[in-house]
């Protein structure tokens, strides 16, 4: 049941997938409301650019127009993170093709020994995704905020030992044994990298 929006309210991701449904222009801005600074942050760490980080974040909202209906998403925050991240990713590796950015590089490089290639099936996707969302799932939510703020959201070691009230230092070890650990999973559950 459709509750009456008071001014400054936040809409619950469903009632803003039902704008989305109902073809209702309010969606894209109710979204942006939501989440237009986290899908902001995801951009602007991987292309260090305010100008690529906002069309970028308006590519999400056509993005979500276009897939909803007839998608679903059963949380709309982690979708539309994801959206702009591929879209960022894909700037990225077009805007780079000659040179390099230092951070998402090395953020990539440091993954690229624990994830397989790019030559996966649509079965190796889902048993990979699903490793991966069990791989979090036993960490501390600590170390987990770690791992993500650096491999999802991009951000570079200084912002996590602010953001977390940690060194530097204490950072890097963090990483460093949580990507062991991750690779040690992933062999667990029979994923060839």
């Amino acid at each position: 049941m459709k509750h009456k929006q008071s001014p400054g309210e936040i809409l619950p991701d469903a009632e803003i997938v039902e704008l989305y449904h109902a073809r209702s222009e309010e969606a894209i801005a109710e979204s942006d409301r939501k989440y237009g600074k986290a899908c902001y942050r995801i951009a602007y760490n991987i292309l260090y650019s305010h100008e690529d980080a906002e069309e970028c974040v308006n590519d999400t909202w056509i993005r979500a127009w276009n897939a909803i209906p007839p998608e679903r998403p059963g949380s709309l925050g982690a979708w539309l993170s994801a959206v702009t991240r591929r879209l960022a990713l894909s700037r990225y590796q077009y805007k780079t093709a000659a040179k390099r950015q230092r951070g998402v590089e090395t953020s990539l490089e440091e993954l690229s020994e624990c994830v397989p290639d790019g030559s996966i099936t649509l079965a190796d996707e889902v048993t990979i995704r699903n490793a991966i969302n069990g791989f979090l799932a036993s960490l501390t939510p600590s170390v987990r905020m770690v791992f993500m703020r650096k491999y999802w959201y991009m951000d570079s070691v200084e912002d996590i030992a602010k953001a977390m009230g940690m060194t530097e230092s204490a950072v890097k070890v963090c990483l460093h044994r949580t990507r062991k650990k991750f690779r040690a999973w992933l062999d667990k559950e029979g994923i060839v990298v």
